[in-house]
């Protein structure tokens, strides 16, 4: 292998150039930056600090926001220097750095929905053995192998490619993607190809697939119970599915983009769709948890009424809802 097939820089083709567009496109994503990690960070202190919030299910999503600050940082602070730069060349090790924190970031987001959807599940259909089951000690077992697994397995994919002689530079991307530089790949090797699919199904398939009948077999639990009790689940479940929903259709995007010809494909479209799945979980997942989940939302209206100091039939507490265990 000779030094021509491991260049040492990255080319990023894919953005565009839109001219003095750029600076409030700069803005914009600044901005948006700056929401997810406030709004995130804002999650975790408020479930960090109420003792009220340390259950299992608001544990989870404390660490959905962690995930969310780590998924955010690890791409925007590159893409906004892009936005302003006339060369997208981005270095080796930066790269595959990049190629790391991102899709560590895309497999935590499944795991930790993975665990959110067995605790619903537990809480449901196990309602006088939750306490038994979600001890601390599972919890933390489960966060474990939830941030474990997808790291584990990233390390031996990047280990792959980094191995790869390569016959070009240019990534047709924004951002470094494991795929678009095993295209560039000089070699067909089939052990990395079997590698690559079998980390796949293992990070992405299995995890969704375990969701779909958590959830399938909460609704066949509720089915034929009263309508209180199917609203309270609702109440529990539905912000876990949103988010799902949201994750599931955001990677989808991506990965069918990844498998197209981008030359056939309005640029800005296919930009927007790469990015989906990076910017909207993170960007929506405090705002169905902070207006779905009663306790969460009184905690940030308490919060913003004595930060902004307003009058009192304005902020008055909203009524105490107990966490749902069900």
């Amino acid at each position: 292998m000779d030094n021509r097939s491991l260049p040492f820089y990255f080319n990023l083709t894919m953005f565009m150039n839109i001219g003095h567009q750029r600076y409030p496109a700069f803005v914009f994503c600044l901005l948006l930056y700056s929401f997810i990690v406030s709004a995130n960070l804002l999650i975790i202190c408020i479930i960090s600090r109420e003792q009220t919030l340390h259950e299992p299910m608001y544990i989870f999503i404390a660490f959905l926001s962690v995930n969310s600050v780590y998924g955010s940082t690890g791409f925007f602070p590159r893409f906004l220097m892009d936005l302003l730069s006339d060369s997208h060349l981005i270095s080796r090790p930066l790269c595959f750095t990049q190629i790391f924190v991102v899709y560590t970031y895309a497999s935590y987001e499944m795991t930790i929905l993975s665990i959110m959807a067995y605790d619903r599940y537990v809480a449901v259909c196990h309602p006088l053995h939750y306490h038994r089951k979600m001890t601390s000690k599972t919890v933390y077992t489960l966060a474990f192998f939830a941030w474990a697994s997808p790291a584990c397995n990233l390390t031996v994919t990047i280990y792959m490619i980094v191995r790869l002689p390569l016959c070009g530079n240019n990534i047709h991307k924004v951002y470094c993607a494991s795929w678009n530089i095993v295209k560039l790949s000089c070699v067909t090797d089939a052990v990395n190809s079997i590698v690559a699919m079998l980390g796949a199904v293992i990070v992405a398939f299995l995890p969704f697939a375990f969701i779909l009948y958590t959830y399938l077999r909460i609704v066949v639990a509720c089915w034929k119970k009263s309508s209180e009790v199917k609203g309270k689940v609702l109440q529990s479940c539905l912000p876990h599915v949103i988010s799902f929903m949201i994750y599931s259709i955001t990677s989808f995007s991506d990965t069918a983009l990844s498998r197209q010809n981008l030359d056939e494909i309005n640029p800005f479209v296919a930009v927007i769709l790469s990015l989906e799945f990076v910017v909207i979980p993170p960007f929506l997942n405090p705002l169905v948890y902070g207006l779905k989940l009663p306790e969460i939302r009184r905690h940030i209206v308490k919060i913003l009424c004595l930060k902004h100091q307003t009058k009192m039939n304005v902020c008055r507490p909203l009524p105490t809802e107990s966490a749902l265990i069900l």
